[in-house]
């Protein structure tokens, strides 16, 4: 693995990298000698602790169309009704949980002045696509149509989540895009999200295929657990075999190098190299061309009625540039963008807000820069 030079505080880095990495190795035992899997040891691992009360909010754990939430509502009264935050966590789509993401969703709603509602959706590889996407969308329905009872201003919902989250909250805002029977999204916030799975090889894939906390072959490894519940043909969808030549031509005007930015190419490019399709693989994953599962491929008559975007990207993440791709796409489309790159960030920094002592300065930025954004709306 790699410690970009440019990161704030490596030793730290380092040291939750070690913590990762020696909870993998000990979840590989437990599962080899079958006290329990891989993926049951890192979640427990991962759950986070419960906090006690907090004397800003009210929270509580309830249920919408059947998928558990968490609603954080603050207690000072104010003037009018308030901001209302759908929050889809990260995780891959196999990790996380509301307990993993509790304060970062009490900071949003403390410091924004917002209801918050963490969505628990279905985990891979037991629930595999499009249940996460269902439940999120399921959620998000619900909370849209019962919003007055939660004092929040029907101009002013806005759907936010990271990695995963954040492929799932593009996912929804598409989907609702188009409806005219609930009040629409004001904006979408999509923290270094994960937006296709046509092209493992673009530049910050293979600038940061080593650095924490998201490796290049885990992206893959995630997303195909997300999809069919296992991970089989990982290597063929590294090397790209896995999308027919006419198709990966259709979609070379949304996913291309040559649409990222040069000064993200500094530290080098390596174009994808030409590799035989495989038609077997390609009947297992062809889902990956569905816009619930890839927003980056969703049409632009479909991208044209996106809420106002917020997108956070970092320098040393493997998923930045599908942030990059699909900030040009909104604004090829006349959609307002704001902005944010963390120069020093890295893949999952906002997640460690406050996290067992491993918060890092450029995460609690990344999360105030959220914070001004919804301010400003």
């Amino acid at each position: 693995y790699d410690i970009p030079p440019g990161v704030n505080q490596p030793a730290k880095l380092r040291l939750v990298l070690t913590v990762l990495l020696g909870t993998a190795a000990l979840g590989r035992i437990l599962e080899k000698t079958g006290l329990c899997s891989q993926i049951t040891f890192g979640r427990y691992v991962r759950q986070g602790r419960k906090l006690g009360l907090d004397p800003k909010l009210f929270i509580q754990d309830l249920q919408f169309n059947e998928v558990p939430v968490r609603v954080y509502q603050p207690k000072a009264t104010s003037d009018g009704r308030k901001r209302g935050i759908l929050f889809f966590h990260g995780g891959g789509w196999v990790f996380g949980s509301l307990d993993t993401y509790e304060k970062v969703c009490r900071y949003l709603s403390r410091e924004s002045d917002s209801v918050v509602v963490s969505v628990q959706y279905r985990l891979a590889p037991e629930h595999k696509y499009p249940a996460a996407y269902e439940d999120c969308l399921n959620a998000t329905q619900h909370f849209l149509q019962h919003l007055e009872h939660y004092g929040v201003d029907p101009a002013r919902v806005t759907v936010c989540g990271d990695s995963a989250g954040g492929n799932l909250a593009a996912a929804v805002s598409q989907t609702l895009a188009g409806r005219s029977d609930l009040p629409k999204l004001r904006a979408q916030i999509l923290l270094y999200p994960g937006l296709q799975a046509l092209d493992f090889n673009l530049p910050s894939y293979h600038q940061n295929r080593g650095v924490p906390l998201l490796f290049r072959e885990r992206a893959a490894f995630f997303a195909l657990l997300y999809l069919n519940g296992d991970a089989l043909h990982m290597q063929e969808v590294l090397e790209g075999s896995h999308i027919p030549p006419d198709m990966r031509l259709k979609y070379t005007k949304w996913v291309s190098p040559d649409n990222i930015p040069e000064k993200f190419k500094v530290r080098g490019v390596r174009p994808l190299r030409p590799t035989d399709f495989i038609a077997e693989v390609y009947e297992t994953v062809k889902r990956f061309c569905e816009p619930n599962l890839c927003p980056l491929l969703a049409e632009d008559s479909v991208v044209q009625q996106l809420p106002e975007s917020f997108i956070l990207t970092c320098e040393y993440d493997v998923l930045r540039d599908d942030g990059l791709l699909y900030k040009k796409r909104l604004e090829d489309n006349g959609v307002r963008v704001t902005w944010y790159h963390l120069e020093d960030g890295f893949h999952g920094i906002i997640s460690l807000y406050d996290y067992c002592g491993f918060s890092f300065p450029s995460g609690k930025r990344g999360l105030d820069s959220v914070v001004n954004f919804l301010k400003s709306l």
